[in-house]
Parts: C-alpha cells; structure tokens; sequence
C-alpha cells in the first residue's frame, strides 16, 4: 500500500531513468535544425570527425548528442523515417548496455542504428544479433541504407558463406547476423590451425534482437560441432521394435519435467523383451556391461512417450526436423543429442543417421558474456528481468509509446472441454470477421493450428491463412497481410517473427509483390506505389473502424512473455485492438498445473455445456501459476549454466593457448619443457619417493624410455651404478633425447622440424581436447545420481572435471613427446606446406538438448607463447613482464620454487 503510494507520488525506478534521459533526448533535438542546413557530404563527413574526436581522448558519451543527431538526419535523408523522442530514448538505453523494453510496432529496428552508429566508430566492429537469417539480411540491407550514407561499412552473416566472405564481413564496422551463425563461427575459429583462417575480430559490442528469445529461450541448449562416431543405427531400430509391446504401467511420466523413466516391472518386462530379441545375452539392464543397451531403450522410450509428431517435430523429405516451441518453426540442420534423434528416426522409420560426437561446444550464456559490452532490444523483457539482471548483468528498462496505448485486454474464458473452448473461438471469428475486423489467432502446434483452420472451413466458410512450420517460407508474407480487413491469420506463436503487422497492409511487402519487373523511380512504378499507398489507407480506415486488430490466444503459454508477444502485435503505434485468451481443464497448463481444484470449482458453479467461466481472478491465478513455471524454467537453465561454467573456465584457457601457439614464430621451447616434464613423471613412476635401489623399476623406465622417448638407454647399468641418484638418471635420460632431437631437427633442417614441432603440438591438443569433451558428456549423463548418495552433483562433477583435465594434459604432454620422438618425414616438403590439414570427417553444427559442460584457471602443461625475456628485464611484482618461463626453471616471483610449482600451477 505505501510502496503503490509511494510510486505514484515519485514514480517508478524506471521512470526516473527514462526521466533522467529527457536531457540527453533535448540536447539531441536542440541539433536537429542545424544538421538540416548540412550537405550530404558534410553530414558523411561527421563520421570522420568523430573518429578524430575520439582519436584524441574523447569518449563515446562525450559524443553522443551529435552522433545521434547525425544519424536522425541520416535516416530522414536515406530511409524517409526519423526517430521519435521515445527512440531516442531507447537507443541511449541500448548504448548503456541495457535491454530496451519497446512495445512491438514501436520501430525498434530503426532505434538500434542509433547505439550502432555510435559504437561502430571505434572501429572495432558491431554485432547485430537477429533470431534469423531473413532477418539479418533484410535489416543488413535496410538499415544498411543508413550506415552507408555516413561512411560506414555493413555486411551480414547468413547460412553456407564462404570463410571468406564471412572475414570480410566480420571485417566490417556492422555486421548483422543470427545467434547460431556467430557463436558457430566462433567455435569453428577456435578449432583453425592458423591465426588467418579464422574469420572473427575480438568481440566488441552486441545487440541482440528479440533478447528474450534468444538469451533465455535458446540459451536452454548449446551450440554444439560434432563429427560422427560410430554407427549404432541397427540397435535403435531393434530396440525401437520393442517399445509398443510395453504398457502405461512399465513407465512414469513427468511432464512437467518432461522426463520418463521404466517403472521395476517395466525394467523387468523390458529386460523380457531384450532378452528374446537377442540383444540382452546375461545380465540385467542396469549391468555396467549392458549401459548402452539402457542408453538405447530409455531414448527410445523417450521417443515414443514424450515426443509427438507434427507438434514436437515433423518428418519433411525422410528427416526428423525439430519445431522450435517457442517460434513454431523448423529448425533445420539441428538434432537432438545423446542419440534421441536417432530414436525418432528409429520410430518414424526414416533412415537413421550416424551418432555425433562432441568437438566444440558453448552455451549462449557464456558466448555472449565473452562481449565486452552487450545490450539488447525486445517487446516483452520486464517479466524476465530477474534473469537478465543475475545471468548477464544486464537491466531492463521499459520504454514509453511514443502514441497512447488503447488495446483492449479482455479477461480469459475458461471452458470445461476443448470442444466447447474451439466452438467459443470459432464464433468470435466468424462474428470479427463479419465486421471485417482482422484476427490473429495464436495456437501453441502445428496439429492445433490444422484443426482450428479445418474447423473454420467447414463450419463456416472462412478461409484462413496459416502459419506454421509447414509454411515458413511465406512467413513475411502472411504476417504482412494480417492486417487487412476481414483477414483471418493463424499462427503457431508470434515471437520474433520480424515482420509488423499493419492495419491495412504491409506497404513495402506490397510494393515488393505488386511491382516487380518495374524500373524504381520511373513514372510506371510511382504511379503503382502511389495506388498501392492509397488502397493500403482505405483498407486500413476499415480496419479502424470495425476495431483494429483483434488477437485471439487458443490456450495459455508456460511463460507470460510468450502470451504477452502474441498480445502484443495488437495496439501498434496507438491504433485500437482487442485481445482474449480462450482456455479449457484440457489444455497442457491448466492439465498440468491444479486442474482438479477447478474442475471441481466449476462443477459447484453449475456451468452448462459451452458455458465459460470469466473474472479478474482466474486471470491472476494463471499469472501466478505461469511465474512458478518460469521460475522453475529460470533455476533449470542456472543449474545448467553452473555446469557449463565448470567448462567454460577450461575452453577460455584451451582456446586462449591454442591461439597463443598459432601467434607464436615456433613451439621449440614449449616442446623442451612438455619432454621434460614427461622424463620426469617416468623416472618418478620407477623410482618412487624413499624406495631402497633394489625396489626401483629398471624394465618399466626401460619399456617407457623405449615407448616415448624411441631411446634404448642403459637403464639396467645406471641402476647398478654405486651412488646413482634419481637426480642423476633423470639428467642422463633428459641430456640424450635433447641430442636425440637436436640431431633430429639437423637432419630436416632447422624450419622444417619448428613448423612440425607446431603442427603437431596443435593437432594433438585438439584431439585431446575432443577426447576430454566426451568424457566430460558421459561424466554428467550420470552424475545426478550422485545425489542419491547425499552428494552434491554440481560439486562432485566439478572435482571430477578438474581431475580429468590434469589427466588430459599430462596426457597431452606424454603425446606430444611420443609422436615427435617418432616421427620421421617420408618426403622432403617446404615448411609452409607442412600445416595440418582439416579434419577429413564432415562436422554438423547443432543447437540440440541442454548439454553441460567443465572449470579450472591457468593451465599446467599447455605451452604458452609469450616471447622469452631476459631474467634481468623481469620485475618480480608484475607477471606481465615474465615473458614465457620453463616449467621447470625457479619462479620469477622470488619464492625459490619451481614455476610449475608456483605461478605455474593450476589455481
């Protein structure tokens, strides 16, 4: 009460930001006059002045107020639009590194050229991030305009570039591109063998569009590159076989957390089942030798259980094409992981493609913290807030309309049955369109969109147009004539379609239609413009008249944001729209969450059939059910994004050394101490701490000196020496393989052996790394019954991790010294073709299922390139004037230990 009390008296924490920026927005204006008076080519060239400015000292903020000015008047000019107060406003907000919250219809594409603009000066490039490739391409070139007409360079990434043309366009001062496309690049960058061929600067500055969709909706997977491993199409068609003879009591389903498991009589009736179709030979399911045998059959139950056709995927062309939930769309090209999508195309009978195996992987989380600064830009944020503000640090701010906002929000009508609920909405239909008003219908599937247009047509003669996965390539289309009148759209969810939908038409969707094959700018084609212009505001005054846009949801969604996106393409630009949510005890949320309370609420009403329940506080009650499942979505992703900081810490520390060893002129000395290292875990593995000389191993060191170092040493004669120390057999071992590899580089010449030195050092972190990656799947497929134990997973999956990466580098170190040992080069070749080559096995980008991943600091063992400094030149307190130190040379620091055993070590 006085916290209300107290709001309206001073306002909200968000109003007084965006009152705060009224100044900025004033300064902005008060240029506006004086930048009108300028030429074409004095406004370009304000762009140059500014990098002087900034040349000299100056700060992006200092510059602000006339950047944005500059780029009003160059939008005027270029496009014919100019910013709104409330654009301004936005475009501040986004440069801050904040999320601006603009209601659809509100020009948020226009509003980024503002923050872009100015960021873009650096030189450092900036990315706009859109949710996909029509968009990136249509806002490249449409707001390109903009950029171009003041000086700047614009490109976009989209599917199959050339590396080459994805460098140039990186190389650019804004790059347009989808979420998938940068954080694969970057991945892909990260798995070259030469600093040229890879394609992306160091990030600079990001703005991402639809913001909700793509840092909270697709951060639920990762994005993963993977290569085949081996083919086990056979046994998921022979356990896929079986899966029909089981019962409803052989499973439990948990839909809320869409997960199933065998019941004991349903492990036993499957172990039945396996066991006569000859797959299960002794043993039960939960035997350590049969774990892939269960692997197989819970996927396939999965599968069968969990996963609908045409709602969760669709089979096109003999594939298994995923639906994204929350776009409606087809994702193609993307697979589920841990073989479920080779358990649907088991089920489907489709052919079954090869299983992957993991060779890079990120979240979007942690890809897009990688950003020095990061804003973005969407319609629905606020009810997300808490999520942004914990996982990215970054706040919301609401922006106001730049028009009053007049839609129409009418409570839900509940219904007991589905049946009564489509008959409820086929009326309004037929009554809205009667009146010629446009609806937009809002389905959560492809099989219910289907059903509510077949229903239409038969019952009363309306043909409407659907949107779904099946029609996504005339997506921009169907959106752009939704609002015509009498127009009747449906569509399986509106989140970052791209496209506004505009009373009366879509002027430029028409202009692009109607006149082609027309010469712009010629008294044909203006005449056609003009026409279409004057149709567009005809149709567009019916529209207003019979009511504006009328939005019709067919069930609640699991998030508010996503009922608030379809609600929210009504009420554009202050034109008048309705909106009405229709619900039955059917529907998955009311089903799921609490339906028997109000079955039985509606019973105790006396509701008759086709009779709906309507008030304030059913709508609240579903508010309050949505924030719990958001809720438990948000600890979902966190607890996933906790494991995948385990990993991100190594992938930093990997990546940033493979590209110091691509930078660095050669390897020789990282090489050096990696041999070092591995003499020295030999000798201490044969002659352990305080062993008496008749307890030390001489036939082990023998068979490993052999082995790794291809040296056959007197290992037995050092042994039998009077007084010989461990000391002493280390020195000897480590004097002959440095002859042994010095005579070696002589004999190839000293070019020749750095370059394979290089090549092979780098060939074997990532195959090591790609080893350590599948370990670290299997590791966490498991690991959560670890808590059966009262253990924590988290913690006990960290420790694991950790050890499992001082594995993989003493690993690395022990392959690197065994493969240049015996290497030997059939064919004398000049140093610069002897660069590896790229992997023969085809890799598959994949945005697939949560996958997590693993965590430490600076890394032991893998070699850092920084050039050699003399001991002189090093000042003890600063690290940063160390150079590279030898693993085993004392700690520059003054404390008398080994590096390795000091500032070497792992934190």
């Amino acid at each position: 009460m006085i916290g209300a009390i107290a709001r309206r008296i001073f306002g909200t924490a968000n109003d007084r930001i965006v009152k705060s920026l009224r100044k900025t927005v004033d300064q902005i204006n008060a240029l506006e006059a004086d930048f009108e008076q300028l030429s074409d080519d004095a406004l370009r060239g304000k762009t140059a002045e500014f990098r002087e400015k900034l040349a000299g000292g100056a700060t992006l903020d200092d510059i602000l107020p006339e950047a944005f000015a500059v780029v009003r008047e160059g939008a005027k000019r270029s496009l014919g639009m100019r910013h709104f107060d409330v654009q301004l406003i936005g475009g501040i907000v986004m440069h801050q590194g904040r999320i601006a919250e603009m209601k659809t219809g509100e020009g948020k594409t226009l509003v980024a050229t503002l923050p872009v603009y100015l960021n873009a000066l650096s030189g450092e490039g900036v990315h706009v991030v859109t949710v996909n490739d029509y968009l990136a391409r249509r806002d490249a070139n449409w707001m390109g305009q903009v950029y171009r007409f003041l000086g700047l360079s614009v490109d976009c990434i989209v599917h199959e570039m050339s590396d080459a043309e994805r460098r140039a366009a990186y190389a650019c001062d804004v790059t347009y591109g989808t979420n998938n496309e940068l954080g694969f690049d970057y991945l892909r960058d990260n798995m070259k063998f030469r600093l040229e061929d890879m394609v992306q600067r160091p990030f600079n500055f990001a703005i991402v569009d639809e913001v909700d969709s793509i840092l909270i909706d697709e951060a639920r997977t990762p994005l993963i590159i993977s290569g085949p491993a081996e083919d086990g199409s056979a046994m998921y068609t022979a356990v896929n076989a079986l899966i029909p003879s089981l019962t409803e009591e052989d499973y439990e389903k948990d839909e809320k957390a869409r997960a199933i498991t065998f019941t004991e009589s349903g492990t036993e009736h499957m172990e039945q089942l396996l066991r006569e179709a000859g797959l299960l030979e002794e043993g039960g399911l939960f035997d350590i030798d049969n774990v892939s045998l269960l692997h197989h059959a819970n996927q396939a139950l999965k599968a069968h259980m969990m996963f609908t056709r045409d709602v969760d995927y669709v089979v096109k062309d003999g594939k298994i094409v995923i639906i994204d939930e929350f776009t409606g769309r087809m994702m193609e090209g993307r697979r589920y992981s841990e073989g479920l999508h080779q358990a649907l195309e088991a089920k489907e009978g489709v052919t079954i493609q090869a299983e992957n195996q993991t060779l890079a992987s990120i979240t979007f989380q942690n890809f897009f913290r990688l950003y020095p600064k990061l804003a973005g830009m969407t319609g629905t944020a606020m009810t997300e807030a808490g999520e942004f503000a914990e996982i990215y640090k970054l706040e919301v701010v609401e922006i106001p309309t730049n028009k009053p906002f007049v839609r129409d929000d009418q409570d839900d009508e509940v219904y007991r049955t589905a049946r009564e609920k489509y008959d409820a909405i086929v009326e309004l239909i037929a009554e809205a369109n009667g009146r010629q008003q446009p609806v937009l219908v809002g389905t959560t599937s492809i099989e219910k969109s289907e059903y509510l247009a077949d229903l239409l047509r038969r019952t009363k003669k309306i043909k409407p147009n659907v949107l779904n996965a099946r029609f996504h390539d005339q997506e921009a289309q169907i959106v752009g004539d939704a609002g015509i009148p009498g127009a009747v759209t449906i569509a399986t969810n509106m989140a970052g379609r791209g496209t506004d939908i505009q009373l009366g038409g879509n002027l430029e969707l028409r202009v692009w239609r109607e006149c082609e094959g027309l010469e712009p700018h010629t008294p044909e084609y203006d005449a056609k413009v003009d026409a279409i212009k004057a149709d567009i505001e005809d149709k567009k005054n019916i529209a207003l008249d019979a009511g504006g846009l009328f939005v019709i949801g067919t069930e609640r969604h699991e998030s508010r944001r996503i009922d608030n996106q379809l609600r929210g393409r009504s009420g554009r630009q202050g034109d008048p729209g309705a909106s009405r949510f229709f619900l039955s005890l059917e529907d998955d949320l009311m089903r799921v969450f609490g339906s028997e309370r109000m079955e039985g609420m509606l019973q105790r009403l006396g509701l008759e059939e086709g009779e709906a329940i309507v008030h304030p506080w059913i709508n609240k009650a579903l508010e309050k059910a949505q924030s719990k499942v958001e809720a438990r979505n948000f600890e979902i992703r966190k607890n996933l994004l906790k494991f995948d900081d385990v990993m991100n810490d190594q992938r930093k520390v990997i990546y940033e050394q493979r590209r110091e060893l691509m930078q660095a002129e050669d390897v020789h000395q990282d090489v050096i101490d990696m041999r070092h290292e591995v003499i020295e875990e030999m000798v201490h593995r044969a002659i352990p701490p305080k062993a008496m000389p008749e307890q030390w191993d001489a036939k082990l060191l023998h068979e490993e000196t052999l082995r790794v170092l291809a040296i056959d040493a007197p290992i037995t004669e050092w042994f039998d020496e009077e007084g010989i120390a461990e000391e002493e057999v280390r020195e000897r071992l480590t004097k002959a393989s440095d002859e042994r590899m010095r005579a070696k580089a002589a004999n190839y010449g000293p070019d020749i052996w750095r370059m394979v030195e290089k090549s092979i050092l780098l060939q074997i972190l990532d195959t090591v790394w790609k080893e350590h990656l599948l370990g670290l799947d299997h590791l966490r497929q498991g690991i959560s019954l670890r808590a059966y134990a009262q253990r924590d997973p988290l913690n006990e999956y960290k420790a694991e991790a950790f050890e499992m990466f001082q594995k993989m580098l003493v690993h690395l170190r022990e392959r690197v010294t065994t493969t240049l040992s015996h290497v030997e080069l059939q064919t004398e070749r000049k140093p610069e073709q002897i660069r590896p080559q790229e992997r023969e096995a085809p890799m598959q980008a994949e945005h697939a299922e949560p996958q997590q991943a693993v965590g430490g600091g600076g890394v032991p063992g893998v070699p850092r390139s920084h050039p050699a400094m003399q001991s002189g030149d090093r000042d003890p307190k600063n690290p940063e004037t160390w150079g590279r130190v030898a693993r085993n040379e004392p700690c520059p620091c003054g404390s008398g230990k080994k590096f390795k055993h000091c500032h070497g070590a792992l934190a």
